[in-house]
């Protein structure tokens, strides 16, 4: 009998720990839809920021704005900035695993480099690190807003015009389909043309070829208001991506999670049918043994 009380508290664990597991894939699904449609409806407004940069850069000669860096021909600076954007919180697979790898790949290729923790789990994973911690966000595990972005970006080009770093790197998660996430790292600065159009191909847009517009009051003023703009939406459209990408990573692990405890829950329902059948019959082999004495 203590055997099946057992099996009985372990069933009721189990079931409690499905009730869970269904709710947050439940959960989940419900964010990744409304992450996946936010980042929709503001893609055009940023690609077409991207797009005036990129036109204002082929047909104007800015390329002594701070932006384009201070060392030209330097891929990899001396001081570098890493931004990584990882979950709030865990249970997501091996979601934030595979920014960490990647963000320490990065920093194992550049020298001096600084973290921008985004996320309460890359503040924890870094924090036990080699690598210094500049700064960190958090915003509590919900869908980050156009404000959140452009807390980080204001942070970003502050520092950068400060001359905390020369180069500044974006590594996030982003979501190619359900099944295939991928860490991808983004050079924020300095600017370059070529960088400016490869983002505008990877967003859908069309090639840009040198197109002259002209710019009131002038190109360099234009382009000046135009660079925190254009840094906020590649944050922001990270930022989103990445969210989107844990809501789907932590929809397959819930998933494989309830799959796994529906599993566990049939094996112990069978082991408790056999033995409380065990008990029965041996409770009623000893009440036929005892009524044979009697008579």
């Amino acid at each position: 009998m203590a055997n099946l009380r057992d099996v009985r508290l372990r069933m009721r664990a189990i079931r409690q720990t499905l009730q869970v597991t269904n709710a947050m894939n439940l959960i989940s699904t419900s964010k990744l839809r409304k992450g996946r449609r936010t980042l929709e409806d503001t893609k055009p407004y940023f690609t077409r920021i991207q797009k005036s940069m990129y036109d204002i850069v082929s047909c104007a000669d800015i390329s002594h704005n701070e932006f384009f860096g201070r060392k030209n021909g330097q891929e990899l600076s001396s001081r570098a900035a890493i931004v990584v954007i990882s979950s709030d919180k865990g249970l997501a697979g091996g979601f934030n695993a595979n920014v960490f790898r990647q963000a320490n790949a990065l920093c194992s290729k550049v020298q001096k480099p600084v973290l921008i923790a985004v996320g309460n789990i890359a503040q924890r994973f870094f924090g036990n690190s080699k690598y210094p911690i500049l700064e960190s966000f958090s915003f509590k595990s919900q869908l980050p807003s156009v404000d959140d972005a452009k807390m980080i970006a204001d942070y970003i080009i502050s520092q950068f015009l400060w001359g905390a770093f020369d180069s500044v790197y974006l590594v996030y998660t982003y979501m190619y389909s359900a099944v295939r996430l991928q860490p991808d790292v983004i050079r924020l600065l300095p600017l370059s043309a070529e960088k400016i159009q490869e983002k505008i191909m990877q967003t859908g847009g069309e090639k840009r070829v040198e197109l002259q517009f002209e710019f009131i009051p002038s190109e360099e003023m234009v382009f000046e208001v135009l660079i925190p703009i254009y840094l906020k939406g590649i944050v922001y459209g990270a930022l989103v991506e990445s969210y989107a990408g844990e809501q789907n990573a932590r929809m397959s692990a819930m998933d494989e999670a309830s799959k796994n405890a529906e599993n566990m829950l049939a094996k112990l329902q069978v082991f408790y049918n056999r033995a409380r059948q065990a008990a029965i019959t041996q409770e009623m082999t000893e009440i036929i043994g005892g009524s044979s004495v009697l008579m």
